[in-house]
């Protein structure tokens, strides 16, 4: 599964790859998510509980980012395993570019599933997926937004 999008932020590139890094800020954004424990600057672990279609699952992971790109990209990889629901692995690569003082976040994403997940069909997972993706950025840029004005 392949999911490719962009947002604009109103907010400056070094504020928006700040946030980005801030697991405060990524936990009050990824749906479901329970906990999020940073244990370096380039490995974290979640807690996410997800209704996924006819299921629902606690999937723990481990997220790796690779921040040689920074401030104006970067990229993750994952993995996550929500027991008999099944599992997940993938990455994405992020690019930050200025706009008028705002910034366009691209994202390329790439995902495989296995387990009762993957026998739930492509079209629900690409759509669930797509659905997920747009409440983390929109909560995200919501989130940037309420601290600029602060």
């Amino acid at each position: 599964m392949e999911l490719n999008d962009e947002i604009l932020i109103d907010a400056p590139k070094s504020r928006v790859y700040a946030a980005l890094n801030d697991p405060e800020i990524l936990k009050q954004c990824i749906p479901g998510c329970e906990e999020l424990i940073q244990h370096s600057e380039t490995d974290l672990e979640a807690l996410v509980v997800l209704k996924i279609g006819p299921v629902k699952a606690k999937f723990g992971g481990s997220v790796t980012l690779d921040k040689s790109g920074a401030p104006g990209a970067f990229s993750l990889t994952g993995q996550g395993n929500g027991g008999a629901a099944g599992h997940a692995k993938g990455g994405a690569a992020v690019t930050l570019r200025e706009v008028d003082g705002k910034t366009l976040l691209s994202y390329d994403a790439k995902a495989e599933i296995g387990g009762k997940l993957a026998q739930l069909g492509s079209r629900l997972i690409q759509s669930t997926a797509k659905k997920l993706a747009g409440s983390f950025f929109t909560k995200f840029a919501e989130v940037i937004s309420e601290k600029a004005e602060a």
